[in-house]
């Protein structure tokens, strides 16, 4: 399938990058080889920012062989030499790579008539399908960095030897590079686990790994964006539902569900019968739409839950509230015909569209993926075609660009994801919309309607998410703001400040007038100097701090203080109130951009260009159910 211009400088850019990184892994191997002639290589490929090669060496490294190693790398890469690529057989190999372990492994796995593809470059020669770069003149010797060296058992097994594994960064340029070594820094300062800490948001049990204790303040943030897209969602024509936690074996076998995913469940027995923890919506979402017949004028119907979803992550994949046991997804799953298919996944990107802008991601910060069918999957060819092309032409009429990933579908249909760029450049898979033919069919859970023509058919179903996780997106925007979130997502927005005891009853009586109005306000009124309740304020990030002492008092006003350092005297309590209102309506993104006293915004705090680069060994989505990834870091 076609895509657009734009879209295909993007994947170009990708795939640039992709090379280069592959071809400096090769470069970083050849290096060590020469410093340590005895190494055994292992493997190397590119990686998300950057690549890695595994050595089984002599001695323990440690980041004082770094700069010997990276200075090896750029005298290899001054010698210009090209990187050729050579077919041969398995005998071939064999004595290519003599006394080398761990290649020697990799070819005895394949099949003994099956063509080897070597690349050689210099003095060294890969086992390696590629591609590479034409030759080392390509790479910018500026534009890496040796990070970290750690252990990595060889093919993952702690049975097997323990490998050292070499990581670095690598981009297209220098400025690259320090760009991304910034964003490292800023990305530390605001990881949203210290900051979950310091702010009082949450915490996380280590024995009970992957749930969730949500405290006051961060539940506060939760409940404003589940109000907000409930209020979306119904304005949109959805009807909210609620399905059990949990549902027996046998639901799960008729959707496919027990078959792929069993070890990813929780399952508990009883009289006698298994059931599951759901970890996803879909199953119940088909048994609710099966109560009553259904016609085509009842289509589309559009049913949407807050969906508590459980996964047995492996406990040393769980990552903060980023990537969890226990989670819930702003699920819906649309039923409709095939005539319907374009219009319903148009309407659902419009109204993503609109939901990111509020939290501040606009066209230029979503990246979007078709993933077309895998190799193992459900229905015919001619069906796929259908999907496929219904989607990407709804993306398109939708106003997304888009670029495609073959084989990465579900096993179901293709689908759509929506990525989102933060304001350190880094890309977070949240939004998705799978076409699904099969889970609804005859075959599997056989949801009908009576078409117009009075026979039954069984309707195609679209699972969406637009947040995902709601834990997750809760700890994007978390380290998006650096905590510092818009005054509509805060969960304090004002902090009335008493200068003093007598002033305490005024307050008070500020802070409950907000609250009457619908704003998260409270009332400091400790023992304690106005400065020192202001920084503490400050440093919980509460937007506004609103004074009063005997003036405001008096005057029936309030002195406005922002987290920002601004401020504003004598303001009516009316006129504040209209600002505040104005604010949270806009949505305007303080967070970002600090408070002014006017209407308009202005530009996040790193305005760095993004770096989203997703290699190839990115860890893939479940293929599901909506929402279906599982929660990353």
């Amino acid at each position: 399938m076609a895509v657009t211009e734009t879209a295909q400088k993007r994947l170009d850019q990708d795939e640039s990058l992709y090379k280069k990184r592959h071809s400096l892994a090769h470069v970083m191997a050849e290096a060590v080889l020469e410093i340590f002639p005895n190494a055994q290589i292992a493997i190397g490929p590119p990686v998300d920012n950057g690549f890695y090669y595994d050595f089984g060496l002599p001695r323990p490294l440690s980041e004082e062989d770094f700069p010997a190693i990276e200075e090896k790398m750029r005298e290899i890469i001054r010698t210009r030499s090209p990187f050729v690529r050579e077919v041969v057989d398995k005998k071939t190999a064999r004595e290519v790579f003599a006394g080398q372990t761990y290649k020697l492994a990799i070819l005895e796995a394949l099949p003994e008539d099956e063509e080897i593809s070597l690349y050689r470059s210099h003095n060294f020669v890969d086992l390696c399908r590629g591609p590479h770069v034409e030759d080392t003149s390509r790479l910018d010797p500026t534009s890496f960095k040796l990070a970290k060296v750690a252990g990595a058992y060889w093919k993952g097994d702690e049975k097997n030897a323990m490998l050292q594994r070499i990581y670095a960064w690598a981009f297209h340029s220098r400025k690259d590079l320090e760009t991304y070594q910034h964003q490292l820094e800023e990305a530390e300062k605001r990881d949203h686990r210290r900051l979950g800490k310091e702010l009082d948001l949450f915490h996380l049990d280590p024995e009970n790994p992957g749930q969730i204790y949500w405290h006051p303040a961060g539940w506060a943030i939760w409940r404003v964006i589940e109000d907000y897209i409930r209020t979306k969602i119904r304005l949109a024509g959805y009807q909210e539902i609620k399905t059990p936690s949990v549902m027996p074996q046998s639901l799960w076998e008729r959707s496919g569900h027990w078959a792929k995913y069993k070890d990813n469940m929780f399952v508990s027995e009883s009289e006698k019968r298994l059931f599951a923890l759901k970890p996803m919506n879909c199953p119940g979402h088909i048994e609710v739409f099966k109560q009553g017949l259904k016609s085509y004028r009842d289509l589309p119907l559009r049913l949407a839950e807050f969906g508590s979803c459980t996964r047995n992550e492996a406990s040393g994949a769980l990552h903060g509230i980023l990537r969890v046991r226990g989670f819930v997804q702003d699920d819906a799953h649309i039923f409709c015909t095939e005539a319907q298919i374009e219009s319903e996944v148009k309407s659902f990107c419009d109204l993503l569209r609109e939901v990111y802008a509020d939290f501040g991601f606009q066209n230029d910060s979503i990246l979007v993926r078709l993933a077309l069918r895998p190799e193992l999957r459900l229905g015919d060819d001619a069906t796929w075609d259908k999907a496929e092309t219904a989607l990407g032409n709804a993306c398109r009429a939708a106003g997304f660009d888009f670029v495609t990933a073959p084989g990465e579908g579900a096993f179901y249909g293709p689908k759509l994801e929506f990525t989102l760029i933060d304001a350190l450049g880094r890309g977070w898979q949240c939004g998705t919309i799978q076409l699904d033919y099969q889970m609804p069919s005859k075959e599997r859970l056989d949801a009908e309607y009576v078409a117009e023509d009075g026979a039954r058919h069984n309707p195609v179903m679209l699972h969406r998410a637009i947040l995902g996780s709601l834990e997750r997106f809760i700890g994007i925007l978390v380290e998006h703001f650096g905590g510092a979130f818009p005054v509509w997502l805060a969960p304090v927005q004002v902090v009335v400040v008493s200068v003093a005891e007598d002033f305490n009853a005024y307050a008070q009586k500020v802070a409950v007038r907000l609250n009457t109005l619908g704003f998260r306000a409270e009332a400091d009124c400790r023992d304690q100097k106005m400065g020192a309740k202001i920084r503490e304020a400050q440093l919980r990030k509460v937007p506004y701090m609103l004074v009063v002492g005997a003036n405001e008092e008096q005057a029936g006003s309030v002195s406005l203080r922002t987290r920002t350092g601004e401020q504003k005297n004598g303001l009516s309590q009316a006129e504040f109130e209209e600002w505040l209102t104005a604010k949270v309506t806009q949505k305007e993104r303080v967070g970002n951009s600090g408070a002014t006293l006017s209407a308009s915004s202005g530009a996040p705090v790193l305005a760095w260009p993004p770096i989203f680069c997703p290699s190839r060994s990115t860890p893939r989505s479940w293929s599901g159910g909506t929402g279906g990834e599982k929660p990353r870091a």
